[in-house]
This record gives structure tokens, C-alpha cells and sequence, in this order.
């Protein structure tokens, strides 16, 4: 019934342009030409600057009403990600300030210089001068906001300090795998023909010694807050891309081709949670490229806490290795020992 009155109203307003469309030409016919188009020519010049105030009213009253519902309401979440929000905000300061000169000239010169008998048209067909300031100052302009970008660019992508947490973070069809060193502070080599979905979802050599102690979990990342953390970015599969909104970064994960980037937390999840007064509030990892059919749900969770938190939680975790081979983890070893004890006892 929606889909039938959405196309009656439609038919009915494309009908009422149709006749107000006929009545225009003839009442054109009956003024004469000329007398109608200047007459138009006022009508439109008016609709001009009528359009002009109108817009700049929907502008400030979608600002109003919508800015305080987007992030950069909330504010960025890293360090890289408030220099991220201040040269957002120079390139919006710019191109406002040409956006509402030149829109301004465009529509009140569609007013003031419409038709009159009294004018006559003034014609140049060349100005070097004219041109040289219309292509200097937008070049100098550009390149400036280009050098700003590039430098924090560069930045992001640059090594990150000495104290810096290390994580592998892996794109897969569709969600993500985290793997953090283990008290070597060393990443385990690892092979894609190694890929084991079940025990092995990132190909690790468990010959290697340096990987028997790597910790692996999937969709939910911990970072500590005020400590700069590395992503070393990958996919086993398909091109994906790590999208971190709240902290204004994003980097590709091509596979074969390992990309990094760094940033510096600068509020815990619960401090954002107070901060937005969003009790469900959690910082997400998103995939920002298209992957497949399940694209849409490709979403995981960074846990961003104090360290003594951090530390308590990478106490809990287990090595990799050890579920790959879980005969070989020392904590089983006894509970199986001991159960075995007790089965000898009892038959006795």
C-alpha cells in the first residue's frame, strides 16, 4: 500500500510541473517572448537568492541538529587521531570560507545582473592577471594542506617509540585475528601453507621457538592506555582494510604484503564509556573495504585499558602452541597424571 502511495504522489506532482509547465508557455504566448522571459528572468533571479538563504538555513539547522551525534563530537581517541581531527577542521575552515564566498557571489550575481534593457554587456575575452590569482591561490592552498597531510602521514606509519606494544593484527573472510609476542617480545615465523582454520588460522612454524610462546585471539583486541602500540596489518585471504574510526586511522591488509601503522591511546574504554554516557559504548575495529558477502559483519573490539589491567588479562592467556599441542602445555600434563594415579588406586 506505501509502494502504491508513493507512486500516486509522485505521478500527481510530475502532472502539476506538466501543467504549471503548459500554463507558463501560454502565457508567454499571450505577453510576447520577450516581455515573458523578462519576466522570468526576475522570477529566477529572485528563486536565486531566495535558495541562497534557504540553504544557508538548512546548513546551520542540520548543523545543529546532527553534529553533536558524530564522532567528532566526541573527539579523537589517540594522539595521531587529534592531529587527524585538527587538519580536518583547517580543510573545513578553508574550503568553507570559498565555499560561502563563491556561493554567495554566484547567487546574488544571478540577481543582480539579470536582464536589463538600461545595461549593456561588458566583454573581455582574456585576463592574465584574472587568471595567475584564480590559479595561484587555490595551488597554494592545496599544497599546503597536502604537506600537512603528508607529514602526519608519515608519522603514522613511522616507527613508533621503543616502549611500544607490538600486535599482528590478520584480516580473514570475514573478522580478525590479534597475535601479541610472548615474553621474548619476538613474533614466531609463520607460513600461509601452514593455515590450519582449527589450530593454526595464521600459518605459525611451530618449530620456530620464538612462536611457542605468541598468544592469538580473535575479534577483540587489548591495547593499554598511554602506551603507543604498532599493527603489523596482513589478510590470508582477500584485500580487507582496518578501519579504526574512533581513532581516526585506517591502513590496508593486503595479503603477502605486510602494512604497519601506530597510534597512542589517551582514554580507556571505561573513561569513553563516562565520556559519550554510553553505557554499551566499545571502540571498533571495522573492515573499511569491500571483502565479500559478509563484509557488513566484519567487526571487532579494542579493549583499551590501565596497565595493571592489561597485565592481569595477557596473565590469563595461553599460548598458541599450546593448543595446537595440548599435550605438550605443563599445566595438563599433572591433571592428567593425577587422574591417571587415581584410576590405578581405585582398580587396586
Amino acid at each position: 500500500m506505501s509502494l502504491i502511495l508513493s507512486v500516486a504522489i509522485i505521478v500527481f506532482i510530475y502532472v502539476v510541473i506538466f501543467q504549471i509547465a503548459k500554463a507558463s508557455e501560454y502565457v508567454s504566448i499571450l505577453k510576447g517572448e520577450e516581455a515573458s522571459r523578462q519576466q522570468n528572468n526576475k522570477i529566477n533571479g529572485f528563486l536565486m537568492v531566495a535558495f541562497l538563504v534557504l540553504g544557508f538555513i538548512g546548513i546551520y539547522v542540520c548543523n545543529k541538529a546532527y553534529y553533536g551525534k558524530t564522532q567528532l563530537a566526541q573527539g579523537a581517541a589517540s594522539i595521531q587521531g587529534e592531529k587527524v581531527d585538527q587538519m580536518l577542521f583547517v580543510t573545513l575552515i578553508i574550503t568553507g570560507i570559498v565555499f560561502v564566498i563563491t556561493q554567495v557571489l554566484l547567487f546574488w550575481f544571478a540577481y543582480k545582473y539579470q536582464e536589463d534593457k538600461n545595461r549593456k554587456v561588458f566583454f573581455f575575452a582574456h585576463s592574465t592577471k584574472l587568471e595567475l590569482i584564480w590559479t595561484a591561490i587555490p595551488a597554494i592552498a592545496l599544497t599546503v594542506l597536502v604537506v600537512f597531510g603528508l607529514r602526519n602521514w608519515f608519522f603514522f606509519t613511522g616507527e613508533p617509540p621503543k616502549n611500544a606494544n607490538v600486535i599482528e593484527v590478520t584480516g580473514k573472510q570475514f573478522g580478525w585475528i590479534f597475535r601479541y609476542p610472548g615474553k621474548d617480545g619476538i613474533f614466531g615465523k609463520k607460513y600461509y601453507k601452514n593455515i590450519d582454520p582449527a589450530t593454526n588460522s595464521v600459518g605459525i612454524i611451530w618449530d620456530d621457538k620464538y612462536a611457542q610462546d605468541d598468544i592469538q585471539t580473535e575479534q577483540t583486541m587489548y591495547v593499554v592506555k598511554g602506551q603507543p602500540v604498532k599493527l603489523i596489518i596482513g589478510s590470508r585471504d582477500v584485500i580487507h582494510d582496518v578501519g579504526l574510526t574512533h581513532f581516526r586511522l585506517k591502513m590496508d591488509a593486503v595479503p603477502g604484503i605486510p602494512t604497519t601503522m601506530w597510534f597512542t591511546p589517551i582514554y580507556t574504554t571505561k573513561e569513553m564509556r563516562e565520556k559519550t554516557g554510553n553505557p554499551n559504548f566499545a571502540y571498533e575495529i571495522s573492515c573499511d573495504q569491500m571483502c565479500g558477502n559478509g563484509h557488513y559483519s566484519m567487526k571487532g573490539i579494542i579493549e583499551v585499558v590501565e596497565q595493571e589491567d592489561y597485565d592481569m588479562w595477557m596473565a590469563k592467556q595461553k599460548p598458541q602452541y599450546y593448543t595446537a599441542f595440548p599435550e605438550k602445555d605443563p599445566e595438563a600434563v599433572p591433571v592428567k597424571a593425577d587422574s591417571t594415579a587415581k584410576a590405578t588406586a581405585a582398580k587396586m
